[in-house]
């Protein structure tokens, strides 16, 4: 099924001609087209019938390994072409790769008619051949240094089965470090990125010259203290090590962010959306230190990560690489961006600061974070699905 191709020309669909098409697009519509169930559930008190997991369990594994893996796949199968310059997955080895991803959303609906088992060997084995697709052409090239990403990739599908395993009782108790784990390893494929991209993004999507820098020590130590911290709250759920390992990562996360920033982001909907969501991890870091230490709910620190966090930066990476690779320039993006990308902080601010200050109208909070992010991303879908779907404005393979 993994086949590196590196023909080029105009056989077939656009969407498939390169990965960040089909699973941008998808990620995109699968995040409105839950989001709207997961609203019905929890603000209209609708029913789902039995499907195995919680509706709440399902919630957060969707989350995790469905939207965010979708975003990941697009993402990578892209840049390890820019990286290599050997082509990834497209036409029908692409198709195929999509389609395992798609099955591991809808068989979970067919309930008592496709045991549990069948859903996560699809969804699993998707993980794993995304991983060999993208081992192939860097192998080929040689390009070691890339083997820090594909291992989070490796523990992505091995924190998966360990979900499954727990959500059919075959491992007791596997099903909050399967996705807690997923979680973070969401969030350290964003820190390694981050640290990649977000420093010449800047220098080169401000209007005025800016030399940023990172730091090799808050590299370093930024990576252990997360291992700790990621390791404490599995074994030991917001306990004190967690907490203290949250305020090291507060500071140390702080101290890169203050090192990135200059005020010509704000201009730039791009650029400030990065920043923001990035900004808003360290304070998921905040939240997570409270939960122990002012016994607040630990559920906002979880969508701090997970919502204004992965949610805002995928978002903001998908509109930026969408524009790039169909040959328009990412420093004139639609006016319209603006407008997805405060939508959905506005949904950010209902989902965490909003329950922090009025607890008693959690519902109300939890409904309009859900509107808001509804409604950004209905408004990416008209503006980018037609740019996913549709040949490069310059002609170009891709």
């Amino acid at each position: 099924m993994i086949g590196i191709d590196n023909g080029s020309g105009s056989i077939g669909p656009p969407l498939l001609n390169l990965g960040f098409r089909p699973f941008f697009s998808a990620a995109a519509i699968f995040a409105l087209v839950s989001m709207l169930l997961w609203m019905t559930l929890t603000v209209f008190g609708w029913q789902l019938p039995d499907l195995g997991p919680s509706p709440v369990v399902w919630h957060a594994h969707e989350m995790i390994y469905g939207y965010g893996m979708a975003v990941v796949a697009g993402f990578l199968l892209t840049a390890v072409k820019n990286w290599t310059g050997v082509q990834t997955l497209h036409r029908m080895p692409l198709l195929l790769l999509f389609l395992l991803w798609l099955a591991g959303r809808v068989l979970v609906f067919l309930g008592e008619a496709i045991p549990l088992v069948v859903t996560g060997l699809v969804d699993c084995l998707f993980a794993a051949l995304l991983v060999i697709a993208l081992s192939l052409p860097i192998v080929k090239v040689k390009q070691w240094k890339q083997f820090g990403i594909l291992s989070k990739l490796v523990l992505l599908f091995a924190s998966n089965l360990l979900f499954y395993a727990g959500a059919m009782n075959l491992v007791p108790g596997g099903v909050r470090p399967g996705l807690y784990s997923g979680l973070y390893l969401l969030i350290a494929l964003i820190f390694v990125m981050g640290r990649r991209v977000m420093p010449s993004f800047i220098e080169n999507g401000v209007d005025y010259e800016v030399q940023l820098k990172n730091r090799r020590w808050l590299d370093a130590s930024s990576l252990v203290v997360f291992l700790v911290f990621w390791l404490a709250d599995i074994l030991d759920p917001d306990s004190l090590p967690v907490a203290l390992s949250a305020i090291a990562l507060l500071m140390l996360h702080g101290i890169r962010l203050a090192g990135w920033h200059t005020p010509g982001i704000w201009r730039k909907p791009l650029l400030w959306v990065l920043f923001v969501g990035y900004g808003s991890i360290v304070i998921g870091f905040a939240l997570k230190a409270a939960v122990y230490l002012l016994g607040i709910s630990p559920f906002l620190a979880l969508h701090a990560f997970a919502v204004g966090g992965i949610g805002m930066i995928t978002l903001g990476m998908m509109a930026r690489v969408t524009l790039g690779h169909t040959g328009r320039n990412v420093f004139e993006p639609s006016s319209m961006v603006t407008w997805i990308f405060v939508t959905f902080f506005v949904g950010t601010l209902f989902r965490v600061l909003a329950p922090l200050l009025d607890p008693g109208h959690y519902v109300l909070w939890i409904g309009l974070s859900q509107a808001f992010w509804i409604s950004a991303f209905s408004l990416f879908i008209i503006v980018y699905l037609p740019m996913l779907v549709q040949p490069r404005i310059d002609g170009r393979y891709g």
